[in-house]
């Protein structure tokens, strides 16, 4: 049954997917296909599309098909350019981008977070990168010189700006130490959680072959154990464009990205690429 299929009656469901990279045609007509589900809640984990506009045109559609939208951002959001219209800054994007998301009634890393049916708390996250995802040997200051002897060198390098931060790296700090107070306060002592982000959260679900010197735009070690802290039930990323599950410490790890054009199946519609991640269940 594909994931979507309507039962004459259904359980209310968690449903996620990433990675779905609006700007290419065939990607936008698929998802104006995406069938409703009133009673269910989606979380997109980032890399919707570029633009602030196709991003909030995107964001009141996905309402329409949802009782609960959750997103965090992708570093395809925070991408600036020159003479762009638009803010100037990733910061500044990022900013936007949550009014955006606000204004259509989705839940952001900077709302409270919403308690699925049963006291799961359900938190959308954005800790950025911080070239820590490296070999032992190679040096923060070589990493990308390293990456460019493979041609891995991301575009996040030319595209996204940290300003007021002066690297990446001090922006990914203060995003992960404000997410780590945030779920060490409001998670309710012995409540489990769900964790979603664009990025994953541990530098050993980074596989892959075709790019092997990607992974310092991948994540952070700064997250390497909060599935096992915050009592993680599942922990939800994209990013990688390489669907899988993995285990970790009892953990469900879903990486659900759909993809560009060529990794996925058309045919098959985007709904058969969202990811049931309902606690207790699904898969």
């Amino acid at each position: 049954m594909l994931p979507f299929a309507k039962p004459t009656s259904s359980p209310m469901r968690l449903w996620a997917i990433s990675d779905l990279h609006l700007a290419i045609d065939v990607n936008r007509a698929a998802l104006r296909a995406l069938p409703a589900r009133p009673q269910d809640w989606l979380i997109v984990a980032g890399d919707v599309c570029e633009s602030l506009a196709l991003f909030a045109e995107a964001m009141q559609f996905l309402t329409g098909r949802f009782a609960r939208v959750l997103w965090t951002p992708g570093n395809h959001e925070l991408w600036v350019s020159n003479g762009a219209a638009g803010p100037a800054s990733s910061v500044a994007k990022y900013a936007a981008l949550v009014q955006a998301a606000r204004r259509t009634g989705v839940l952001t890393p900077e709302d409270p977070y919403p308690h699925w049916p049963g006291g799961v708390v359900v938190a959308p996250l954005f800790t950025g990168f911080d070239y820590s995802f490296r070999p032992a040997d190679i040096r923060r200051e070589e990493v990308v010189a390293w990456a460019a002897e493979a041609n891995c060198v991301g575009a996040d390098e030319r595209l996204i700006r940290p300003a007021p931060f002066v690297r990446m790296d001090d922006w990914c700090a203060a995003l992960c130490a404000a997410a780590e107070a945030r779920l060490a306060a409001e998670v309710p002592a012995g409540a489990a959680t769900i964790l979603a982000g664009h990025y994953p959260l541990r530098r050993d679900l980074v596989r892959i072959p075709r790019i092997p010197r990607y992974t310092p735009w991948c994540g952070t070690v700064r997250t390497e154990d909060w599935h096992r802290r915050f009592r993680a039930a599942v922990v939800v990323s994209g990013h990688l464009h390489v669907r899988r599950t993995d285990w970790r410490d009892g953990t469900r790890f879903e990486e659900v990205s759909l993809g560009y054009a060529r990794e996925w199946d058309h045919a098959r519609g985007i709904a058969a690429y969202c990811r049931d991640v309902t606690p207790g269940g699904g898969g």
